[in-house]
């Protein structure tokens, strides 16, 4: 038996010891069972992200903005707009709000713009932490007789976690005044989840009436819930307008069109087509918002096509009344067009586009249309690909922890690793090993618990781009069509409970998720998807940080701790060698081949506790953890 082999079975005494200590004790000293908690971090796809205009991180001032000033955060992609906003720091979404007035808002929370706490360690405070100011704003040729006012909306907690009573949403004005040009002019403190309600100001002292006129979000968080969530949406300034102007002139899409498909959200192309009837929804559906005062009558339709190969597959059009400051579901139609896919396991990517006919408005054009896609890839997927809140187990300290998420073939397939989305823990879990498991069916419902393939010593990693961490199993499933589960197991006494995982609130899921926390698999009873993806296929990321291979290379780093320079010290024949830094937020500070025999200078590195991953030819070996002085 390999040394791993006599650990696990080890603690697989332990767990059965800690079993019959755990049936001695009173029910009521048990503390067991599923929570959620704050996501703690917000990856940052720099693959993806538009810097869409000519300052590539909106660091400085602009040519000043005229009256009237819009913003709905339709048109922007994941950080503000540069030709109205300054920073970076609020995070632009359509996954954060609950029935925003129209796709998009300005997320401030207690993350920054690098995507991680204000706040590193200490968790007890309460500080300023997101800030949105806009570029200049010309009003020198106003005046408070011109009646200026200033309008937005705001939502507390979102889809994420509710602001404190001590936290608050504070903005300001910036005023001509060169001691104190900053002056607060509306503040209000953190509540629960509301509808969107908005504010409306006055613009009328003096010293705001000048060419450099700007203003500024800020919101009070604490660190001890980096999730505390302010949304903003339709931001107006305008003259001419009074106290009861709180109409807009705007017709939009409110709600993101559900997918093409009826379960998943994304799957292999040969499982769709296999079954293409009974994987597809019956429809797609959206939701659009009349913000005007009267009712309109608003006509909309949809176009859809096969990307790759520019295939048409449907199109339709539809008409619906909507009253006055009111919202009305729609549907369309869902098509039953394919195309032939070129190789197996190659993707195939549907575009929808969803669009309002011109109406007579003076809100954003942008908001009018929404452009999905219905991806078909190597993976089968419950959620939508970003993760609003962190699910884990409360887990009694001796007893394993075990979820078990079911999936189903419609054909046979090779089952080739695990995707996981973490969420971010202080401190983080680097050192929390886990294991992934593959069952063919499970003790619940009259089932019993089938293993077919488990791969031990696994940890976690964090802001990956796309969020997910990629784990390539030693040797492939292959899977009849029909029920499976791939879940994780939290050993009993290793310190790896409480593990973070990613959960999407706004997809419903828990019918397929399970967990097990005193030898007893149960449903999920909390709302959303569990993310974590089989893999199928060829692909994988150029990156895999798989399981800690048996026949990884030996190796250590010395000195340790360590001043200005490290060695790495292995045998170099067994080839390739790369190594990465990560210091204890995730970021990954130092990467590259390893220089042989030679020093690697670390003289930069802050002081403190880094981990140093190290692999060969592709084969991972387990970290060390490096103290630099």
């Amino acid at each position: 038996m390999t040394e791993i082999g006599k650990i696990f079975n080890w603690v697989a005494k332990l767990k059965v010891l800690a079993v019959l200590a755990v049936l001695a004790m009173p029910m009521g000293a048990i503390a067991q069972g599923e929570a959620v908690a704050p996501l703690g971090y917000r990856a940052v796809d720099t693959g993806l992200v538009k810097y869409n205009h000519t300052q590539p991180r909106a660091a400085a001032k602009g040519t000043a903005i005229s009256l009237p000033f819009f913003e709905d955060f339709t048109n922007t992609d994941f950080f503000p707009d540069t030709n109205k906003w300054i920073g970076r720091q609020v995070y632009i979404n359509n996954n954060m709000a609950v029935n925003p007035i129209s796709r998009g808002v300005a997320t401030l929370d207690a993350l920054g713009e690098d995507g991680l706490p204000y706040e590193k360690a200490n968790k007890s405070v309460s500080r300023h932490c997101d800030s949105l100011t806009s570029q200049p704003i010309d009003l020198s040729s106003y005046t408070a007789d011109d009646s200026v006012y200033f309008s937005f909306f705001y939502q507390p907690q979102g889809t994420g976690f509710d602001p404190q009573p001590n936290d608050s949403l504070m903005l300001y004005f910036r005023r001509s005044s060169s001691t104190s040009p900053w002056m607060r002019v509306w503040r209000v403190a953190g509540s629960a989840l509301q509808p969107f309600r908005q504010v409306m100001i006055a613009v009328t002292d003096a010293n705001f009436f000048n060419n450099e006129f700007q203003f500024r979000f800020v919101n009070k968080g604490s660190m001890n819930n980096t999730d505390d969530i302010w949304n903003i949406d339709y931001i107006r300034i305008g003259a001419g307008r009074n106290i009861n102007d709180t109409t807009i002139s705007d017709v939009a899409f409110t709600r993101e069109p559900t997918q093409l498909l009826n379960d998943y959200t994304f799957m292999p192309y040969q499982q769709y087509m296999a079954n293409a009837a009974g994987e597809r929804a019956g429809q797609f559906e959206s939701a659009i918002r009349n913000n005007n005062a009267s009712a309109v009558n608003v006509n909309y339709g949809y176009t859809s096509r096969e990307v790759f190969t520019n295939t048409p597959l449907s199109n339709g059009t539809g008409s619906v009344n909507i009253g006055g400051e009111a919202e009305s579901g729609v549907s369309f139609p869902v098509y039953t067009n394919a195309v032939s896919q070129q190789a197996p396991n190659a993707a195939v990517t549907f575009e929808n586009k969803f669009y309002l006919q011109a109406t007579a408005e003076t809100g954003s054009a942008e908001n009018d249309t929404i452009t999905g896609y219905q991806h078909f890839f190597n993976y089968l997927a419950y959620d939508d690909g970003t993760a609003e809140q962190s699910y884990f187990l409360n887990l009694f300290a001796t007893l394993p922890g075990k979820i078990a998420i079911e999936h189903r073939l419609n054909v046979p397939d090779t089952l080739k690793g695990i995707a996981i989305y973490f969420g971010r823990q202080v401190p983080l879990a680097y050192q929390k090993y886990f294991s992934v498991v593959v069952y063919r069916d499970i003790a619940f419902g009259g089932g019993t618990d089938q293993v077919l393939y488990q791969e031990d010593f696994l940890v976690p990693s964090y802001l990956r781009q796309n969020s997910f961490w990629y784990y390539k199993f030693e040797q492939p499933v292959v899977l009849p069509a029909g029920k499976f589960y791939i879940g994780t197991i939290q050993p009993a006494l290793s310190a790896s409970d409480s593990l973070y995982f990613g959960l999407d609130v706004n997809r419903t899921a828990n019918n397929h998720v399970y967990y097990n926390v005193l030898s007893e698999w149960k449903k999920s009873g909390l709302v959303g998807a569990v993310m974590m993806r089989p893999l199928f296929g060829n692909f994988f990321p150029s990156i895999v940080m798989g399981p800690v291979s048996k026949q990884a290379a030996q190796w250590d780093v010395t000195p340790n701790p360590a001043t200005n320079k490290i060695r790495f010290n292995y045998n170099q024949q067994v080839g390739l060698a790369r190594y990465s830094i990560i210091d204890v937020q995730g970021r990954t500070v130092m990467s590259g081949d390893v220089p042989g025999t030679d020093w690697l200078d670390i003289r930069d590195l802050e002081p403190g506790v880094y981990l140093v991953y190290f692999s060969t030819d592709g084969q991972n070996s387990t970290p060390r953890k490096i103290v630099k002085l």
